[in-house]
């Protein structure tokens, strides 16, 4: 039994770090910022990422691609689901994280971080599904099987909502990877504390490494790099402001990027109904023929 004057004990802080190909790296620039609530009462401080940061998550991103591209819809799935499990036992940390990051109140933070739970779960159970949706055989005319299927882009840049801190977050997150994308996600610049927390999740869940990365820090700083990377396949601008989603779009032309353009300033209403909208954003079809018996291809039964 301690002695120890509880009066007397300093608190441990938590230590905001990045997430970057299932590690804890701190910035390799060695920078950090003041994160503050509503209030401008300070929080912590966030690390601030750099240019060689982006870089170091687009390579862990490129390297993760081809396992989580590669595995099962349903395995895809599970883990997915198992990121809303994990929440859910963490929900009083999310629950004062938001509430501080968004000037909510504590009943209305924990409305978001369930709507953000049950939301990982909605993607989790479209993983097996969309093949059926966007996929299937194509009518032609001739002796042949044409068939179309989805396939994942590759690596995903996500510049995530800057006022909707979880929720948001999970909501343009979640179907980049549930479709077998990697991402690469720059956290809200204002309010980077929920991100950072669910990397931990993330970390924990059976996500394997490098399927997402975090990074916290100056927006334009970070997300520039990002959409004129070369191993960069595609951008979500949805965190951008309107000058600077036309200067990341522009950068992202040079290697024809795929672009998902903000909604609208305010980012929308995250309370929606997601749709498939995102589901289907970062999807290539592919389209196979192929020869039926008529032309003497053996087992013409598919």
């Amino acid at each position: 039994m301690s002695n120890v004057d509880d009066h007397n004990r300093l608190s441990v802080f938590k230590t905001y770090k990045l997430y970057v190909g299932g590690k804890f790296p701190r910035s390799e620039s060695g920078r950090v910022y003041e994160v503050t609530d509503s209030k401008g009462t300070w929080l912590a401080n966030a690390p601030l990422s750099s240019r060689k940061d982006a870089r170091d998550a687009v390579v862990a991103a490129r390297k993760a691609f081809g396992g989580w591209s590669g595995a099962t819809a349903y395995l895809r799935g599970q883990i997915l689901y198992r990121v809303a499990e994990m929440m859910e036992g963490r929900k009083g940390q999310f629950v004062r994280e938001v509430a501080a990051a968004e000037g909510l109140s504590k009943s209305k933070a924990a409305e978001v971080v369930e709507a953000a739970v049950d939301r990982w779960v909605w993607y989790a159970g479209w993983t097996d599904k969309v093949s059926q949706v966007l996929g299937g055989a194509n009518p032609v005319s001739g002796p042949f099987f044409n068939l179309s299927t989805p396939e994942p882009t590759g690596v995903v840049a996500v510049v995530a909502p800057q006022e909707s801190s979880l929720l948001g977050l999970v909501s343009v997150v979640a179907p980049v990877i549930a479709t077998g994308n990697t991402a690469v996600v720059v956290a809200s610049e204002k309010a980077p504390l929920p991100a950072l927390s669910l990397a931990e999740v993330l970390a924990t869940s059976d996500v394997p490494g490098g399927v997402v990365n975090i990074l916290s820090g100056r927006t334009a700083e970070i997300a520039a790099p990002l959409a004129a990377h070369q191993d960069v396949n595609a951008v979500d601008l949805t965190g951008a402001g309107p000058e600077l989603a036309r200067d990341l779009e522009v950068a992202a032309a040079d290697n024809l990027k795929r672009v998902l353009r903000p909604r609208d300033a305010g980012g929308g209403d995250w309370t929606a109904d997601p749709g498939t909208g995102r589901l289907t954003a970062f999807l290539e079809t592919k389209t196979v023929w192929h020869p039926t018996g008529s032309l003497g291809v053996s087992g013409s039964a598919y």
